[in-house]
């Protein structure tokens, strides 16, 4: 370590050149800088359910199902049918758009005097403009179940513009351009965007509204509290520089290597300011503890003694993040943790390198009146008011520290099973926004906004097979939260009655054959059969955002489909539900998963690079413990485990064991110089200990900054990583201590 101090010291302009350079090129990269907010790209490929999902979107002309909601008094008027027709011609002539269903462009299927009529309910060259024409298309409306509940509201007052768009468009563009197109209309009725399309639009425009908003916030708070806790200009800039740079790099190789933002990765901006300006803090807080008269040597032993410990805890972080890729289900997650790792490393090599060779090159040393006349250092209000008390409390009564971690636990514990599951996109907003409004009203009138296919595998002009396709939607409708289904058979059994054979399935093919001539044309066969006729689908919403009720509509499906699928008619299911239920179980088995490798390899590497396993432990007591008090919390206080919280305790762990090492590391070293256990301790409490409080608050206020974010999972991370490096902070300095002076109390020892 003395030779690459040196090192650092010597090529210090080269250093300082190359990160230059390097930032420089990063920085290039951001204006290519993409949004992916698409839950539904982040599903791995070799999942069934996802894959089955994306294919519906190739096979039957795209599975992103967006709506328009109008509301108004009765929708039964003049003036609206003609609004409702506006907004479906609107979304008709916009390209990207596969289909467009609406009160004025829906099948009609109805008997004339020739036999069958089939075409539209509202005849868009004869629009209903009398009293009694409108009374007619009202009582039409509510006298078939195809429109009653799916298009108008059983009230009358809301209407819905649904439209799927095509396989392989922008969504996210398209989506602003819908809402521009229609926003521009100035109708006067109130109108709600819903569906997956349009969600995540405007979780797109919530994510770019954090970075802007969240970032200098980040930033100002976190050189607030390096100032008062530094008092010096460098102790200001050079760990917030670090950062800036660390971020910079990482987004401009994601950029580089084709990587999107996403609703997680969002967040690695602030995670990396508030994580990487630790290591330049520990690396500042042990140059200012050197009190070599000479300052070139002062910043090389300073260095050398700081360089282990910090690449220890570097690496455990890094080890944090990681575990992602191994336990998460979704991509986002699993990129997430790559990307983080990367930027973690990043900030490292900028507080080992870049902070010591500019320190070197602009002197930018600590002042010298760090030190009284008498040579004593200064008076600081955190070694004074907070570390020695601490110091004196827990060499005095060492059981008070424990009994306090005890009780907190047994309060906790009983909260870690009551932890509950969100993976509801729209629990993802704000009760206010209007995205969260529009749903619950969808939920309200209209059974909800996610989509549910069945999909059918066999010849689907086949009496057995629309038969089959016909008893899956009457089963489906008596599980709850299916409300409506929609499927070809519907449209057979419809033109069947007209014929008067009666509300069925015929049983010869060659009827059907003679009926499904007549469709042959109708916008809406596209989106539910294919063109070679081997495959059809049940379009249905589900109506709940609860988890359980999602798991028990796939249950019950699963029954079913093992029970009537067939070689000749083989039945498969998806949705968002489908997906949603993958999700819910996935966030347990990512979140032990994650947890068990992460705890695993930080016991290995910090029991290697301290040469202790016994030493390993100790330093993962107090982050397990704030983890487990962590998990209580979520369950009391009824935070849900969901895409963003899933990733807080592997977070926690990798992020607030620093603390751990940092105290053994000065702790061992300590113990060799002086041989006493207390006095060992009482310098590591009050060196380490100042530059962990120092720590734990930046990294705490910037991730709290979080709570400001407009997305409710991240603010909820925010929340709960913060109190995680608070409690993971105050393990280190009051749980640990008491360990080490438990596990040393009889030893005896020679300084060195």
């Amino acid at each position: 370590m003395n030779k690459l101090s040196e090192g650092i010291i010597k090529l210090k302009w080269l250093i300082i050149i190359v990160v230059i350079g390097l930032t420089a090129f990063f920085s290039y990269q951001l204006k290519d800088i993409k949004i992916n907010s698409d839950i539904i790209s982040s599903l791995p490929d070799d999942d069934p359910v996802a894959l089955l999902y994306k294919n519906i979107g190739e096979e039957f002309g795209g599975n992103d199902l967006g709506m328009v909601l109008l509301e108004t008094d009765d929708i039964f008027k003049k003036e609206v049918i003609e609004h409702v027709k506006q907004i479906t011609d609107t979304l008709k002539f916009t390209k990207g758009i596969f289909t467009v269903t609406s009160l004025t462009d829906v099948i009609d299927i109805k008997g004339s005097e020739w036999g069958i009529e089939i075409g539209k309910l509202v005849d868009e060259y004869d629009m209903p403009d009398t009293q009694r024409e409108l009374d007619s298309l009202k009582y039409r409306v509510f006298s078939k179940e195809m429109y009653k509940g799916s298009i108008v509201s059983e009230d009358g007052t809301s209407t819905l513009i649904m439209f799927t768009m095509l396989n392989g468009v922008d969504k996210q563009q398209l989506a602003i351009e819908i809402k521009e197109k229609i926003t521009r209309l100035n109708l006067p009725e109130k109108i709600y965007f819903g569906g997956l399309p349009m969600m995540m639009n405007d979780v797109s425009d919530l994510i770019i509204s954090d970075i802007v908003r969240l970032i200098p916030i980040v930033f100002l708070l976190i050189a607030f509290i390096l100032f008062i806790s530094f008092r010096t200009t460098r102790g200001v800039i050079l760990p917030l520089l670090t950062a800036a740079i660390s971020v910079i790099w990482t987004l401009g190789l994601m950029t580089l290597l084709g990587y999107e933002i996403t609703m997680i990765s969002n967040i690695i901006p602030i995670i990396l300011l508030a994580v990487g300006s630790a290591y330049t803090i520990h690396v500042l807080n042990r140059i200012n503890q050197c009190l070599e008269k000479d300052r070139k040597k002062a910043l090389q032993i300073a260095l050398a003694y700081i360089i282990t410990p910090v690449i220890l805890a570097a690496v455990t972080t890094v080890v944090g993040f990681v575990s992602f890729v191994f336990g998460a289900y979704l991509t986002m997650i699993q990129d997430f943790g790559i990307f983080t790792a990367v930027g973690v490393f990043f900030a490292l090599f900028l507080s080992i390198f870049f902070v010591p060779a500019l320190i070197s090159a602009f002197s930018m040393y600590k002042s010298a009146n760090r030190l009284k006349r008498n040579g004593k250092k200064k008076k600081s209000f955190l070694s004074n008011n907070i570390l020695r008390p601490l110091k004196n409390i827990l060499f005095k009564h060492p059981k008070y520290a424990l009994t306090a971690w005890s009780l907190l636990l047994l309060l906790t514990i009983s909260g870690v099973f009551m932890i509950q599951r969100s993976v509801n996109m729209a629990d993802y907003f704000k009760k206010n926004n209007p995205t969260r409004v529009t749903e619950d009203i969808m939920q309200e009138k209209f059974g909800g906004s996610l989509p549910v296919y069945v999909v059918f595998n066999g010849d689907i002009q086949s009496p057995e097979v629309l038969k089959t396709i016909k008893e899956t939607q009457e089963y489906m409708e008596t599980i709850p939260g299916i409300d409506k289904t929609q499927s070809i058979a519907d449209l057979i059994e419809e033109m069947s009655d007209v014929m008067g054979e009666g509300k069925k399935i015929p049983d010869e093919k060659a009827k059907i054959v003679n009926l499904w001539f007549l469709l042959d044309g109708q916008d809406i066969m596209e989106q539910l059969v294919t063109k070679n006729l081997n495959k059809a689908i049940i379009q249905s919403k589900f109506a709940s955002a609860d988890s359980k009720l999602m798991t028990d509509f796939e249950n019950a499906m699963e029954t079913f489909v093992t029970e009537n699928s067939t070689e000749e008619c083989k039945i498969e299911v998806t949705g968002m539900p489908a997906v949603y239920v993958r999700l819910d179980s996935s966030l347990i088995d990512s979140q032990i998963s994650s947890l068990i490798i992460a705890i695993i390899m930080v016991l290995i590497i910090v029991g290697l690079l301290l040469r202790s396993v016994a030493k390993g432990i100790y330093a993962t007591i107090p982050i397990i413990a704030t983890i487990i008090i962590l998990f209580g919390f979520m369950g009391l206080t009824g935070i849900p485990l969901d895409i963003a919280t899933v990733l807080v305790a592997s977070i926690a762990l990798g992020i607030g064991i620093d603390y751990s090492i940092h105290i053994i590391t000065h702790f061992n070293h300590a113990l060799n110089e002086n041989g006493d256990v207390n006095e060992a301790l009482e310098e590591t409490i009050m060196v380490s200990g100042k530059a962990i409080i120092i720590n734990v608050a930046s990294v705490a206020a910037g991730f709290l900054v979080l709570l400001f974010s407009e997305l409710v999972p991240l603010q909820n991370f925010g929340l709960l990583v913060a109190l995680s490096m608070i409690g993971s902070g105050l393990g280190a300095l009051t749980l640990l201590p008491v360990i080490l002076i438990l596990a040393n109390r009889k030893r005896k020892f020679i300084k060195s």
